[in-house]
């Protein structure tokens, strides 16, 4: 008989879960075994979502998973369950759908009650142990129903609640419409574009007027509506938020790189957890932003974020792990001195701290630390809790040397010898800590961003991380051989590879979802762009090729989260819209319809056209909400802008794309000459050049580019900047 009288965490690779293997409460990890125990035993589930770098999660650990008390109702009357969202985001999004559905709000830690089947009966998040400002308490929910759960009348209720709510789930996450509606076409852009300016907050940079969470893929709807339209509105608000983020406390103005969200409306207070998505993410925006603008603020920015990744994220052999906790232990001379963590202890600062600091690490005055209070925001009151202060650049630099009867140029000077000397103060401070898994999905993210930032900054620093890190997941965690193919087209002899999604000290595990195949894809077609490297193109296709085989279903239009044959839920979710991460539905989509031109058949066009039409009535009701699927479907509607370089790629052609906004742009290397394609099209696995290489070779012996946009081309040149004026003519928006 399945037994859950012990906790079976310590074995856990998830850093998470490891968290809690010291627990008195006996956690299990989700799998067959707990489950059983649970219909053995005629117990419900009590299920605990959560991840690392979470407060609140830590929190509600502290007060009732470390609890005895709580502990012996939890081992006596439940099977209690441990899940790492970042590991199983199948199993979170569909509780916390759930979680939506029923309360209107969600976040984590995610708790919730299921019967023995997975079905939910009792959702909610935090819960403090005794009721606390119109909370229940936790303890008290747990023998509310443990008590209902034997009480037969209860039961039949509860049993019935669980069946509503699990039929609401699949409503919500697996339903399509019945018929697939017409395709947005590029007028779409503008009305989406619209739609985000209306909900802009003018004021302060952002969307809403509430919590300001980075929205990047807004700004990328709204950047590409400027180019077509030339609305300046679209981009004012583009370059609000963006200042917003950078000047504010997102920004880590010491050692780079972004928190996760910030509490208050003005961008002052920080949630200060760093994810590896948003610093791949936001750089991307920034990348977008700074060529727009040519503003060398954002691509500052983006330099000091990947000097971050580099710094505090890199496994040493490529991969990027995922996330910093937003707590660290206080420093001594703070109220209540070394002990319990506290969230933003590493990042905050005291005017005393500032002064101590430049004292005791530097060479420096008193005029220095004014100077640095000043810029930075440090006040005695501060502006976070304690007297302490989120950094943020509070007063600009021609200010300041007004202020305080220097030149610009000295007080730059000094607040430069500062600032590195706070570095080196901080970096002395107990750290955060790290949760050290590296996840597929997540690193295809940030080779993107790196391989993007490797041709806007022209630096190829940034694509060397890229495909370190993209060979770091390659070589531990795709398997090429893979799994026979389960496509409609596929013969009985054809494989396709397979994807893990998480590796830890040398543990590799879980399969991938839509999310790892389609943003590893995008960032392995992002470092052929930025190398010329035709493994990385394989890599993609290879990665398209899962997609269409696992995650695609032809019946009904759309993909899904989870591959055909997985792990059976309530419900088989979609990823339509887009949260802390892009929708993988629009990414896939988007992925399909840029390697369309690199695949002797059309199923790829034809899969992301078909997505598309099958959302296209949820797009048009709400793009705010589905960002990059409404990428996606505008990259259906106009197509790709295509740039088929033949031979090396000039310099001077390289600061062109640098500084050219092309948010089309599809960069197509190949050799310069037909008979130098073999081995190209060894790598590929194919017999004939591609569609967009066919026929677009090296003239006169120089580097060739090819600028095409619907099966329609410029001629050959030799020069860039014409073969883009030509494009131009073409553009949508462009009669």
């Amino acid at each position: 008989m399945p037994t859950v009288d012990r906790n079976r965490l310590d074995d856990a690779a998830s850093p998470y879960l490891q968290q809690h293997a010291d627990n008195p409460v006996n956690w299990q990890p989700w799998d067959d075994e707990a489950l059983a125990a649970a219909r053995e035993q005629d117990v419900p589930v009590f299920l605990s979502i959560g991840y690392s770098a979470c407060h609140w999660c830590h929190v509600m650990e502290e007060e009732s998973f470390e609890d005895d008390e709580v502990a012996e109702v939890l081992n006596e009357s439940f099977v209690p369950i441990k899940v790492d969202r970042e590991e199983r985001p199948d199993i979170d999004s569909l509780y916390i759908t759930v979680c939506q559905l029923v309360r209107g709000q969600a976040g984590w830690p995610l708790s919730v009650f299921l019967t023995p089947e997975g079905k939910p009966f009792y959702v909610g998040t935090y819960f403090p142990k005794e009721p606390k400002r119109g909370q229940p308490g936790f303890l008290q929910l747990l023998r509310d129903v443990r008590e209902n759960w034997s009480d037969p009348a209860e039961r039949q209720e509860i049993e019935e609640r669980a069946e509503q709510w699990a039929a609401a789930a699949r409503g919500e996450l697996e339903d399509v419409p019945d018929q697939p509606a017409e395709s947005p076409d590029a007028d779409f852009l503008d009305a989406a574009a619209s739609d985000a300016l209306r909900s802009a907050d003018r004021e302060h940079g952002g969307f809403g007027r509430g919590q300001k969470f980075p929205q990047p893929a807004r700004l990328h709807v709204l950047l590409r509506a400027h180019q077509r339209t030339g609305r300046e509105n679209y981009r004012a608000v583009v370059t609000e938020t963006l200042d917003a983020m950078a000047s504010r406390g997102l920004y880590d103005h010491l050692g780079g790189g972004f928190h996760r969200y910030c509490t208050d409306r003005s961008w002052t207070v920080p949630h200060f957890e760093k994810m590896l998505y948003d610093n791949a993410e936001i750089p991307r925006a920034f990348l977008a932003g700074y060529q727009v603008t040519g503003d060398e603020r954002y691509a500052e920015v983006v330099r000091e974020t990947f000097d971050f990744l580099d710094a505090e994220m890199r496994h040493p052999e490529g991969g990027f792990y995922a996330t910093l906790d937003a707590r660290s232990p206080p420093l001594d001379h703070r109220e209540g001195g070394a002990g319990e963590v506290e969230e933003g202890a590493f990042y905050a600062w005291t005017p005393d701290e500032i002064r101590t600091a430049l004292d005791a690490y530097g060479d420096h005055d008193d005029l220095d630390a004014d100077l640095c209070c000043d810029r930075f925001g440090v006040t005695e009151p501060g502006n976070f809790e304690a007297g302490l202060s989120v950094l943020t650049l509070a007063t600009s630099v021609p200010a300041l040397a007004d202020e305080h009867g220097l030149d610009e140029a000295a007080a730059r000077e000094r607040l430069d010898a500062a600032t590195g000397t706070l570095q080196a103060a901080r970096s002395e401070r107990p750290r955060p800590r790290r949760d050290e898994k590296v996840l597929a999905g997540w690193n295809g993210l940030a080779v993107a961003a790196l391989a993007e930032g490797a041709l806007v900054l022209e630096d190829e620093r940034w694509a060397d991380l890229a495909t370190d890190a993209l060979a770091f997941v390659r070589e531990r965690l795709w398997d090429p051989e893979g799994v026979p193919a389960a496509g409609a087209d596929a013969d009985a002899d054809d494989t396709v590879g397979r994807l893990q999604r998480r590796w830890k000290d040398g543990d590799a595990g879980i399969d991938g979802y839509l999310e790892d195949y389609a943003f590893l894809g995008r960032g392995a077609l992002a470092c052929y762009e930025a190398t010329g490297d035709a493994e990385h193109l394989a890599f993609a296709l290879d990665l398209a090729r899962c997609i269409e085989d696992s995650f695609w279903d032809a019946e009904q239009g759309t993909l899904y989260f989870t591959p055909a044959g997985g792990e059976s839920l309530v419900a088989r979710p979609q990823e339509l819209g887009d949260s802390s991460t892009p929708s993988s539905a629009g990414v896939a989509t988007r992925l399909l319809a840029a390697l369309d031109g690199f695949v002797d058949h059309d199923r790829f066009g034809d899969v992301a056209a078909s997505v598309v039409g099958t959302h296209a009535t949820t797009l048009e009701e709400n793009p705010l909400k589905h960002p990059t699927l409404t990428l996606a479907a505008d990259d259906v509607a106009v197509g790709p802008l295509e740039l088929t370089v033949a031979g090396d790629l000039p310099e001077a052609w390289r600061t062109t794309l640098a500084t050219t906004y092309l948010p089309e742009r599809l960069l197509a290397r190949r050799p310069a000459a037909d008979d130098a394609l073999d081995d190209w099209l060894d790598t590929l696995g194919v017999d004939a050049a591609p569609p967009i290489w066919a026929g677009r070779e090296a003239r006169d012996g120089e580097p060739t580019v090819y600028a095409c946009r619907s099966r329609t081309c410029s001629p050959p040149t030799h020069d860039l900047a014409e073969a883009l004026e030509w494009a131009a003519d073409l553009a949508p928006g462009s009669e």
